[in-house]
């Protein structure tokens, strides 16, 4: 009897134990990352390389130490709600997002998963974070001072062609970070002696429409705001701009050195993006987004296609040129003057 007894002890003990061992057997569960992007295609755009290289340099590769779901609403932002909704479903960790409609619409669905914002243009002023200092909620990321930086634009257009006093410039309006630049833009106008004929762009087809009623204007240069739709489409934004002349001032250096135009001035893009990543990083490890101030850029870069400056007879202007000349690409295509904070 009692060796009956200590063998159904030892039974129960033995089943009694098998659910821990099955528990030590399970993998661990690796964090989930979801990323929000306007530009087109499955693939990682080019755009965003210096963000995933800093997740990877911190650790974190996709598929054995993090998943990342790249979801783009290609081209198209209404699709931004059920694109956060997927997130949500798929159970992310933090949420990353490159354009504003993206973080409203993820901001929507969730008030506790964390958003890292990827260079918004003015989180405070679109009313995503209560302020830089103190976000105040589940949004924080980094940011690019979209208005200041398109009234600086504005300046540099007017300095490196002194006699411009018209200018076409293209807003995909339906980004509140649009209306924000154009209001920024129109304060700045009467004291440069320009005046701004201002289109809406809602999609890629309204662009030759926008050039003509920019060419019956008499539109003598061109600017657009800082607006994905344009980093996407900025090969036939420059083609564009090449065939009616216009000297041209972009927000991205893509649109520069990728795309053939003229001027850019631009953040240190790839490092926002880096910094982005560490935040990422921070909040897998336990940090909270409310305790993680936006980041604004420290670096600048005015960008210029010595090329397409030559194509439409541009000459640096003695205020361009007293700039601190930082670094000349190999093939004499391109100069980058730049400055710090």
């Amino acid at each position: 009897m009692i060796v009956r007894r200590k063998f159904i002890a030892l039974l129960g003990g033995a089943a009694a134990a098998l659910p821990l061992a099955a528990r030590a057997q399970q993998p661990k569960r690796i964090p989930r990352l979801c990323f929000l992007t306007f530009d087109p295609g499955t693939l990682r755009s080019t755009r965003f390389e210096a963000f995933f290289q800093g997740l990877h340099d911190l650790g974190y590769v996709d598929g054995q130490t993090i998943t990342i779901d790249y979801l783009s609403a290609d081209g198209d932002g209404e699709r931004f709600p059920a694109l956060a909704a997927e997130c949500v479903r798929l159970k992310a960790d933090v949420i990353a997002v490159s354009t504003t409609p993206a973080t409203q619409a993820a901001k929507r669905v969730t008030t506790t998963t964390p958003i890292v914002m990827i260079a918004l243009g003015d989180p405070v002023g679109t009313g995503l974070v209560d302020s830089l200092a103190q976000p105040g909620n589940n949004v924080t990321g980094t940011s690019m001072m979209v208005p200041e930086l398109a009234t600086k634009r504005l300046q540099l257009l007017k300095e490196a062609v002194p006699g411009i006093s018209r200018v076409l410039v293209l807003s995909y309006l339906v980004d509140p970070i649009a209306p924000l630049q154009v209001k920024a833009l129109q304060e700045a106008a009467p004291s440069l002696g320009v005046r701004l004929r201002v289109h809406d762009i809602r999609t890629a087809d309204e662009l030759p429409g926008a050039f003509e009623a920019g060419a019956r204007e008499r539109a003598e240069g061109l600017m657009v705001t800082a607006e994905s739709i344009f980093v996407a489409q900025r090969a036939r934004v420059s083609e564009l701009a090449a065939r009616y002349r216009l000297p041209a001032i972009y927000p991205y250096s893509a649109q520069v050195t990728d795309a053939g135009g003229l001027m850019a001035y631009d953040v240190n893009f790839p490092d926002l993006l880096r910094r982005a990543a560490i935040y990422v990083d921070r909040i897998l490890k336990g940090a909270q987004p409310s305790d993680l101030p936006v980041q604004q850029p420290i670096k600048f870069a005015l960008i210029i296609n010595l090329k397409t400056a030559k194509a439409v007879g541009l000459k640096r202007s003695r205020s361009l040129s007293s700039c601190a000349l930082i670094s000349s690409s190999n093939d004499g295509l391109f100069a980058a003057i730049a400055h710090s904070r």
